[in-house]
């Protein structure tokens, strides 16, 4: 008896980690029921391909419809699950039970790979999902436009490669016509915040105007209020305005800072009705002029200086008859926008 402790002891934490890899593959498959991946193991690379995306999709269904406090709860049920039953699979190697289930692991991680691509919301088990998807969408994003090499997450989504830009009216009827519409949905929504974030910085309130726009219709869309080709084709409107609203600086004759400032000007219509577009436009030269004349390095790190600005900003508002109701909210807003221009105003 004294002489096998050593064997027991390697014997129980196997037999344990055998029972939850069990357990974890039965949770696994019990969330793809009513899909079959069996023929996964036998299917051509391009078939394989689509099993994959097929696979994600129905984890996508489990959402569907859901309110929106519990959207990504299917998903990050999958993402939970898949990462418990690939933590009990190592352990339990080389089990004949672990060997017996090498390809649905592998399946299984695949799966949630590609949800991970296109997730927005963490998943569930301490990853942001950040990784793993902001590396596919990054890489879709910025090489697009610029390299003529094939790019995997279009590969992967069945899609061509856009010819012109990630918003081109090419690439979004591509999106819109994927027969996997949640995954469609995932992508459109993680292009659309990620243009926002980016835009935040060179414009604030058209940002925000795309972010209400983009939450409006995915709150309608989980209170059911649209179905899923619905919220896409909306997404995708969305996506066509943001594209066409690069074009308004130039159309209002402003740079891109001053169109900021004239946006913030503008933000309250009886603002615009009392002065007029033009009176905006010359608010908006001089507060860029402004700007750059009173700040340096690091100037958002000093109150003072920010202090000073207020000052100013409410000065030539008042010069200009900006309406007094209104100048307190459009001086804080100004100087939000100056603040997230950062040092690129510096002179």
């Amino acid at each position: 008896m004294a002489d096998h402790p050593a064997e027991d002891d390697i014997g129980r934490p196997q037999d344990t980690a055998v029972a939850l890899m069990k357990e974890k593959h039965e949770v696994v498959l019990a969330m793809l029921h009513g899909f079959d991946h069996r023929g996964f193991f036998t299917a051509r690379p391009g078939d394989q391909l689509t099993l994959i995306k097929s696979a994600a999709e129905h984890i996508l269904t489990l959402d569907a419809g859901e309110p929106e406090d519990r959207q990504g709860d299917g998903r990050r049920r999958f993402a939970v699950a898949v990462s418990a039953l690939t933590t009990a699979h190592a352990l339990s190697a080389p089990h004949p039970d672990a060997r017996g289930i090498d390809g649905d692991v592998a399946f299984f991680q695949a799966v949630r790979g590609t949800l991970l691509k296109y997730a927005m919301t963490d998943d569930g088990d301490g990853e942001t999902g950040g990784v793993i998807k902001d590396a596919a969408i990054r890489q879709l994003v910025s090489q697009a436009i610029t390299t003529d090499r094939i790019i995997d997450v279009f590969r992967e989504t069945g899609m061509e490669k856009p010819n012109i830009s990630i918003l081109s009216d090419e690439f979004l009827a591509e999106v819109r016509d994927m027969p996997q519409r949640n995954l469609a949905l995932e992508a459109l929504k993680r292009l659309l915040n990620d243009e926002i974030r980016l835009r935040e910085r060179r414009n604030l309130i058209e940002a925000r105007h795309f972010s209400d726009m983009l939450k409006d219709a995915i709150r309608r869309y989980h209170n059911r209020a649209i179905d899923t080709a619905q919220v896409v084709q909306e997404l995708i409107d969305i996506a066509r305005q943001f594209r066409d609203a690069a074009q308004r600086g130039e159309a209002l004759g402003l740079s891109d800072e001053e169109l900021a400032f004239y946006d913030a000007l503008a933000l309250n219509d009886s603002a615009v009705q009392a002065m007029g577009d033009d009176d905006l436009k010359i608010i908006a030269r001089e507060l860029v002029v402004t700007v750059r004349n009173n700040v340096g390095i690091n100037w958002t790190q000093k109150e003072s200086v920010k202090a000073n600005l207020r000052r100013m900003v409410r000065r030539i508002l008042k010069k200009y008859g900006y309406p007094p109701q209104r100048q307190e909210e459009a001086t804080l807003t100004v100087i939000q926008q100056a603040e997230l221009f950062g040092d690129t105003l510096v002179r």
